[in-house]
């Protein structure tokens, strides 16, 4: 068992995986692109099926002429906060195989872009800064901004900075700024059968 953060796990796992946690308060202080893209390439090593490297990966640094338009793309109760990011990353996956002509579509793109992501959170982690990812984002005009094609799906959107105190954030926001905890192993992992709950 490993505690850490204010989280406790059942088995004796690296403490990364609990200090790793989506805060919605940051400073909103620029980030150089280089720190950036030393989290993307990590990303991008993330395993993928047939080494596809599905993901794709569009970010604006907070204080760019890009910045406005990312933030507009984010639905208005993620707008609030994560303005004070700095950095926002959407995530893409390529859906198909090969040439997109012949039809042949991946079935895990999804899952490793996933994956990715996560590779992208724990790197941010290891360098100092907290990553929270979202669904809540305008996904069709995400595709419509970046003339993204047929064949691609809008995946989600990431908010990457320095965790900031947590009264930066309205009331709402505040009583929801505390790591997560997760349901018990048992409830999600299963030897020999599936068990719905």
């Amino acid at each position: 068992m490993t505690k850490s953060n204010s989280r406790e796990s059942q088995y004796p796992i690296n403490p990364l995986f609990l200090e790793r946690w989506s805060p919605r308060a940051f400073t909103g202080e620029e980030i150089d692109e280089s720190d950036l893209l030393t989290i993307l390439d990590a990303a991008h090593w993330a395993p993928s099926s047939a080494n596809q490297q599905p993901w794709r990966f569009i970010y604006a640094l907070k204080g760019s002429e890009d910045w406005g338009k990312f933030v507009d793309l984010l639905v208005e109760s993620n707008q609030e906060w994560a303005k004070n990011a700095s950095a926002l990353i959407y995530v893409v996956s390529r859906g198909f195989n090969g040439d997109f002509s012949e039809g042949r579509t991946s079935y895990t793109h999804s899952f490793d872009a996933g994956t990715a992501w996560g590779y992208l959170a724990l790197q941010a982690r290891l360098s100092g800064f907290y990553a929270h990812g979202m669904g809540g984002i305008k996904h069709g005009e995400i595709q419509q901004t970046f003339s993204i094609p047929e064949g691609y799906r809008v995946e989600a959107g990431v908010a990457l900075g320095r965790l900031a105190d947590k009264s930066t954030l309205s009331q709402r926001n505040q009583e929801r700024e505390v790591p997560s905890h997760r349901k018990p192993l048992s409830e999600v992992a299963f030897r020999g059968k599936f068990i719905v709950n």
